[in-house]
């Protein structure tokens, strides 16, 4: 989601948009957006745009310009400008896997992995890093549509080294993976250690590895610790049951009568909607979370914990402090999921610190 500029490939097509696709998209945006006016320069999700509403986007591009884009298309033309030269090109160009999140004039880039769906969702967090360094989030392959997902972290990690090339040649390099982007970047820092480049800073955002991985203690703890959390779910079900139960007999009658969105918004999801895309970078990485051994790590790693979330081991020590070289954990506020959508004041925090700290080491 980009906050200054679109991608490279955007940025450097050739063709000026026409006046008709301006102002069909223009229309577009309005209606979907539902604002009175929108800028040729506008970030769709700055003005209050969603995936939901990306999907929407591209259903009523696809319908009205007789253009069917993957939906994906819109983190590397976010707004009208970049979005139209992109409609008016003949054939839609490859885009890198790096989507520009915030601008900067220092080296080096600071890369950021995502989660199990795959998606570069870290523009909220991009704006509160406080650095003259530009930051890039990571799109997983497939999240397009136009490709298949990949199944191993080994193999995204290589991918993404070898598209790296073209982003910065050059080390060292900052690495920063949330959740299951932590074990992408972990592997990909392994990778780069192999070719003699040198890491500046890997940060893990509550990342861990499969809990088969974990050692028979930390399973048992961890076991122990979901448990509590389902007895709690279950209370605040049984609390909220007759309010549930209500709800579902209104979205059967909506069903019935014809009246249902099936949760996309769109009557019929495109195979390129992110709506489809998703589930299938889910599943797939899923089965690469499953399948990933991490190993040692001659580097040092930072890590980043949420306060809040109980899914997870209570303590990364034990599970991370024995395959690197040198391991430090900071807590910040929030749940695993609200740090990076909502509550990333924390995070950005912590970051800009980790960032500052590695640039002066260099």
């Amino acid at each position: 989601m980009s906050l200054v500029n679109p991608s490279e490939a955007a940025c450097s097509a050739s063709l000026q948009p026409t006046p008709v696709t301006v102002e069909l998209l223009i229309q577009i945006w309005r209606s979907v957006l539902k604002r009175s006016s929108v800028g040729l320069e506008d970030d769709f999700f700055q003005m209050g745009g969603s995936i939901r509403s990306a999907d929407l986007l591209f259903a009523e591009i696809a319908q009205k310009l007789g253009r069917e884009l993957p939906t994906a298309t819109i983190f590397q033309a976010p707004t009208i400008a970049t979005l139209a030269s992109l409609l008016d090109q003949p054939v839609l160009p490859r885009f890198s896997p790096f989507i520009q999140l915030r601008a900067g004039r220092q080296h080096p880039k600071i890369l950021i992995a995502p989660g199990l769906d795959g998606r570069a969702s870290f523009s909220g967090l991009a704006r509160l890093v406080r650095t003259e360094h530009p930051i890039y989030g990571i799109q997983a392959k497939g999240v397009d549509g136009r490709e298949e997902p990949l199944d191993r972290i080994e193999d995204m990690a290589q991918f993404y080294l070898e598209k790296l090339d073209g982003l910065q040649p050059q080390d060292p390099y900052i690495l920063i993976g949330y959740s299951f982007g932590g074990l992408v970047a972990l592997e990909l820092a392994q990778r780069l250690r192999v070719q003699q480049k040198k890491i500046a800073l890997l940060v893990m955002v509550d990342s861990y590895p499969h809990p088969r991985y974990l050692s028979i203690r930390q399973r048992l703890l961890l076991s122990a610790q979901r448990t509590k959390r389902r007895i709690l779910e279950i209370q605040q079900r049984q609390i909220l049951g007759g309010i549930s139960y209500l709800m579902e007999g209104i979205e059967r009658r909506w069903e019935i009568a014809g009246l249902g969105s099936n949760g996309t918004g769109i009557p019929k999801a495109s195979d390129l909607s992110l709506a489809q895309t998703t589930p299938r970078v889910t599943r797939k990485a899923y089965a690469a979370l499953a399948r990933y051994r991490p190993r040692p790590y001659g580097g040092k790693i930072m890590f980043v914990k949420s306060e809040t979330d109980t899914y997870f081991p209570g303590d990364p020590v034990p599970v991370w402090a024995h395959l690197a070289a040198a391991f430090e954990v900071e807590t910040v506020r929030g749940s695993h999921l609200d740090m990076v959508t909502t509550h990333f004041e924390g995070l950005a925090t912590v970051l800009t610190r980790y960032i500052k700290q590695a640039v002066c080491r260099e």
